[in-house]
């Protein structure tokens, strides 16, 4: 039945509110930044090993030339890693890949190994520089995908309307909106009447009337009318301002997780410090004649040796891939913390209006009663609804059209009177029709049975009998079901859908889809609560929670979830708030995203085994003093090149 039921909710629709992101040249800068400072390193390397021996210059002033010239490329590549390590060590994190690669070439540069510092330095910077560069394009891609929402209100000023910023306007002045307009302010409608779309609000796909005395809020789009209102709250105070407050405050809650290369530096530094340690000083102790001078050049070596060398370059370049391989498939992801969240993804909670459904209504079902044709229902409906510009009346008219029978044109009706909230009345034919829902019926006492039914329906009457039901609703697309399986054959086992709609248009897309935890009517408050809960329990089972929505009302919630996805063609502030945005709209993409990660994560595993086994047998060698550091730095750059083709395998 038609429900034109008042929504409410939270709302923020212009780009005074938007979750502003990075300036559109900042990573640009950056990047020159950082590629300046790459060159000037390999350029300074390249003349303190190359151009100094070619010159004779190597011995000159003691000595002191090479080392100088070595260290000042080393600076220029790698100051920002040991300025990083020291400022760790000041908030006591101490064992983390910096400081790994800071007491490693720091050694290096006491044991004379100057080319093996700077080698890891530079490796380590183009490695940051290649992912950095992925997750920006992300960032540009998902800039450019953000429509500019209006940022101007038609304020009342004396005998006229001028355009102005929201923040002028005065509690109890007088805005106007035009039809396809969004609302500035919250106000209370004055003048006019109108169908008002408040599904980035509330996500209820159907339109509610306002009329005069009837309180909206911003956001809400004038659909077919024109609205003079008077605004009840300043733009500060508004559901704008509140809705960014939720964002906010979600994304400051939102736990951020550190890269699995970060996790695994922090087991792994202290062990092989440890190690270095033992070597150092425990042979002097217990072996007779064991040098301390000695065994610390061989604890430096193998600092030297266990630096990951391949790993600095190599994960970050996994990273890369993972994140261009995906950008490939209109899936963008902002950065490798995202990739390892949705690695370990165990839930998904998704939002239902123009998420998993179209976002537009359908002719599902024509129900006549006996000695009633499916055809005549349809096409009475659709000629009491000739004049409506409500989207359930164009449903019924294209449902008309698409079998080739009337599509309700005004001279088929006579007297039309619209019930707000109710339906249309009509003179067809000599006959009087009622087209609308359960309300419109009672007020015309039309006998009529209502039991069992779910979805939004269309009564249609004439002349006092009950002649059946159109069932209108909203369509899942067309590989939404796909991606729950998906999700679930990937292991996400635990579907949710949390929504704004009526839990009477929620509960049949729950269903046909196969999602068995449906919480409908949810304002964005209402949705936090239950993501907040559903987190927790994720989370005791060592999970992540994705959340899947495109409404400025799934903002909060895309902020606060371990990874918020987007859709591309949703509200500005959602696709700002997300952790991934897929371009093309398809929920199924989400299965994808999932899988991609858990692959790029392989890779990145097999590199760091890979590596680890050179490194360790290399660390043995040098306890014991048979490894020669050159050998050494080959073998480091052997596995370097190795996981580096392996990790190309993650842009496929």
């Amino acid at each position: 039945m038609r429900d034109d039921t008042r929504a409410s909710g939270t709302e923020c629709g212009c780009s005074s509110c938007g979750h502003a992101g990075h300036g559109p040249d900042h990573g640009a800068s950056s990047l020159r930044r950082e590629l300046v400072l790459l060159g000037s390193a390999i350029i300074l390397g390249s003349f303190a090993f190359f151009g100094l021996p070619s010159l004779g210059l190597q011995g000159a002033a003691g000595g002191f030339l090479l080392p100088g010239t070595a260290l000042a490329a080393y600076l220029v590549a790698g100051w920002h890693v040991l300025a990083q390590a020291a400022r760790n060590i000041a908030r006591g994190r101490i064992f983390d890949e910096l400081f790994l690669m800071s007491i490693a070439t720091l050694g290096a540069f006491a044991i004379g190994q100057y080319e093996e510092a700077l080698g890891v330095m530079v490796f380590y910077k183009i490695g940051e520089m290649l992912q950095d560069s992925a997750s920006e394009k992300s960032r540009a891609s998902v800039r450019e995908l953000l429509a500019l929402r209006p940022d101007v209100a038609r304020l009342r000023r004396g005998e006229s309307w001028v355009l102005l910023s929201p923040e002028e306007a005065a509690v109890g002045e007088r805005f106007m909106v035009m039809p396809g307009e969004r609302l500035p302010l919250d106000g209370r409608v004055l003048e006019g009447e109108a169908f008002v779309d408040t599904s980035a609000l509330t996500g209820e796909s159907l339109p509610r009337r306002a009329a005069p005395g009837t309180e909206l809020l911003a956001g809400s789009v004038a659909l077919d009318g024109s609205l003079v209102l008077d605004s009840t709250r300043p733009a500060g105070e508004s559901s704008a301002a509140r809705i960014a407050e939720l964002v906010e405050n979600a994304s400051h809650a939102k736990a951020r997780s550190e890269r699995f290369v970060t996790r695994f530096a922090a087991v792994y530094t202290p062990i092989v410090c440890a190690l270095a340690a033992v070597v150092a000083f425990l042979p002097p102790l217990v072996l007779p004649g064991a040098s301390l001078r000695d065994w610390l050049y061989r604890a430096l070596v193998m600092l030297v040796i266990s630096c990951p060398c391949a790993l600095v370059i190599s994960v970050p370049l996994g990273y890369f891939g993972g994140l261009g391989g995906a950008a490939r498939r209109g899936i963008l992801v902002k950065g490798s913390t995202v990739l390892d969240a949705l690695a370990k993804a165990r839930t998904a909670v998704f939002d239902k209006t123009g998420t998993l459904t179209e976002g537009k209504f359908r002719v599902l079902s024509i129900e006549p009663m006996p000695g009633t044709e499916e055809d005549a229902l349809l096409s009475l409906a659709a000629a009491a609804e000739s004049r409506s510009l409500h989207p359930i009346a164009a449903s019924i008219r294209e449902a008309s059209a698409a079998r080739g029978l009337s599509v309700g044109t005004e001279d088929e009706a006579s007297e039309i009177r619209e019930v707000a909230g109710a339906g249309v009345v009509a003179t067809i034919g000599g006959r009087r029709v009622l087209a609308g829902n359960e309300r419109l019926l009672q007020l015309e006492a039309v006998p009529h049975d209502s039991r069992g039914i779910e979805g939004t329906t269309v009564d249609v009457a004439a002349d006092g009998v009950y002649l059946g039901r159109i069932l209108v609703g909203d369509l899942a697309k067309p590989d939404a079901a796909e991606a729950v399986e998906g999700l679930a054959a990937l292991g996400v086992g635990r579907a949710v859908m949390l929504t704004g709609d009526a839990a009477r248009a929620a509960a049949p897309i729950g269903a046909e889809l196969g999602i068995g935890e449906v919480h409908a009517g949810l304002l964005p408050e209402g949705k936090l609560e239950k993501l907040e809960r559903i987190i927790a329990e994720t989370r005791a089972t060592g999970g992540t929670t994705i959340f899947v929505g495109d409404g400025i009302n799934d903002s909060p919630a895309l902020a606060l979830a371990d990874v918020g996805i987007a859709m591309g063609a949703g509200a500005d502030v959602a696709v700002e708030s997300a952790d991934v945005v897929l371009m093309t709209g398809e929920p199924s993409r989400v299965a994808e995203a999932v899988a991609r990660a858990r692959r790029t994560r392989r890779i990145v595993i097999q590199n760091i085994v890979f590596a680890l086994g050179i490194k360790a047998a290399f660390l043995v060698l040098g306890a014991a003093g048979a490894a020669v550091m050159w050998e050494a730095v080959i073998a480091d750059v052997g596995v370097a090149l190795l996981a580096t083709a392996n990790s190309l395998r993650a842009m496929r």
